[in-house]
């Protein structure tokens, strides 16, 4: 069972980071075949993501049916992975490019977000870790942190 977080919680962040939102979905079910070997593949990048620190991909969070969230150190750290020939994104790509992509068998979508500190705002209550409450650090959600509007106007010290 998943541990669960006592209490009011929230993440002030010091540093920038990275929001990332990446999903699939199929388009031609009976393209299948042709499809699934490559989504297949998403999973394989997120472990090999999170097996090397050195990434610079700080967590992930599962949205269910064709999303996920990420969450990165840097916008550097997320080209430099989507770029490495090395590693599973960029041959997986291709192969997107060459056998679904005019079929348009599969969409395939994602936006980024560059997040300074101070600006963003969460609140877990009772919750296991979850989406940047799983990258940190947790703080308990009290006086100017107990309000949506505080944790949006609260400037973490440097």
């Amino acid at each position: 069972m998943t541990k669960i977080v006592p209490g009011r919680q929230t993440v002030v962040k010091n540093e920038r980071f990275v929001v990332f939102l990446i999903g699939a979905r199929v388009n031609k079910w009976w393209l299948l075949p042709i499809s699934l070997p490559v989504l297949l593949k998403f999973q394989k990048m997120t472990k090999e993501l999170l097996a090397n620190p050195e990434s610079g991909l700080l967590a992930t969070q599962d949205l269910g049916l064709g999303g996920t969230v990420q969450y990165w150190k840097s916008e550097e750290h997320l080209r430099r992975y989507a770029q490495d020939k090395s590693q599973t994104h960029e041959p997986v790509w291709r192969t997107f490019m060459k056998k679904l992509f005019k079929p348009a068998a599969v969409g395939v979508w994602h936006e980024t977000y560059l997040i300074d500190p101070g600006h963003h705002e969460c609140i877990y209550s009772n919750m296991p870790r979850f989406g940047l409450g799983k990258v940190g650090p947790l703080v308990e959600a009290k006086a100017a942190l107990s309000t949506a509007q505080g944790r949006l106007d609260f400037r973490p010290s440097t």
